[in-house]
């Protein structure tokens, strides 16, 4: 089936991203993947092929608007609570050099997710089963990271417990909402002073060819984060810290 990827294209050329024939087929590919599990189980309400090119995959790749060099930094970067994939597999596919580990809590995500790391050929990346309060305390991931994404929905005090325990001092942690969440990051900025976070930048823009408004949240790791978080299970969304 051919498939228009203007979009794509054009939303790359807009961020400067160039993508060669290989990146665009595995694109497809993963489309194709994605859309084909999705009878089967639930990784995402949004199917069609346009959509998905606009609000899955030029979403994740709008990283590139707050680390305008990423193609050419070897980062290791975690995406925790990937779910499909997202932004890890299209920031993958589009930068290469980037050392990616896909993290998440169902099991059934992480055998879909190397299925399509197996698929399309993709190197330096790891699908991982496993808990954010758990996965954080083992050595071999607590501040680790150059960098931690997450497009999970959770409010931003509860990401930013959840995540930034895997980032290294001076790294970052980028977590992908929507343009309205201006009171949720003025809520969150407490829990971010205590996880050793400093709040650098919001990055409000819209998606190209929809209605979407987005925001990337990024968070500097000034200090090592106390041991104690993240809580158990459960503790992060029934007590936020404040």
């Amino acid at each position: 089936m051919a498939y228009d990827l203007s979009v794509l294209d054009q939303g790359c050329q807009e961020m400067g991203i160039v993508l060669d024939g290989e990146q665009r087929q595995q694109f497809v590919d993963f489309y194709e993947y994605l859309v084909e599990k999705n009878k089967v189980m639930n990784l995402t309400g949004i199917t069609e092929f346009q959509e998905v090119l606009v609000k899955h995959f030029l979403d994740s790749l709008s990283l590139i608007r707050v680390i305008p060099d990423i193609a050419s930094q070897k980062l290791t970067v975690i995406d925790l609570g990937t779910g499909a994939g997202f932004p890890g597999i299209p920031l993958k596919i589009a930068f290469p050099e980037l050392e990616i580990t896909l993290m998440d809590s169902l099991n059934k995500r992480i055998l879909f997710l190397q299925e399509v790391i197996d698929a399309l050929g993709l190197k330096k990346v790891s699908a991982v089963h496993g808990r954010a309060e758990e996965m954080a305390s083992n050595a071999t991931h607590r501040q680790q990271y150059d960098l931690c994404v997450s497009r999970a929905v959770s409010n931003l005090a509860v990401l930013t417990e959840y995540c930034l325990p895997f980032v290294k001092k001076g790294g970052l942690f980028v977590s992908y909402k929507s343009a309205d969440s201006d009171a949720e990051i003025q809520e969150g900025k407490k829990a971010i002073s205590i996880l050793g976070g400093k709040l650098t930048s919001v990055d409000k823009f819209q998606l190209p060819d929809s209605d979407l408004r987005r925001a990337l949240v990024c968070i500097k790791k000034v200090k090592d984060t106390p041991k104690k978080y993240p809580r158990k299970a459960g503790t992060p969304a029934k007590l936020p810290l404040k």
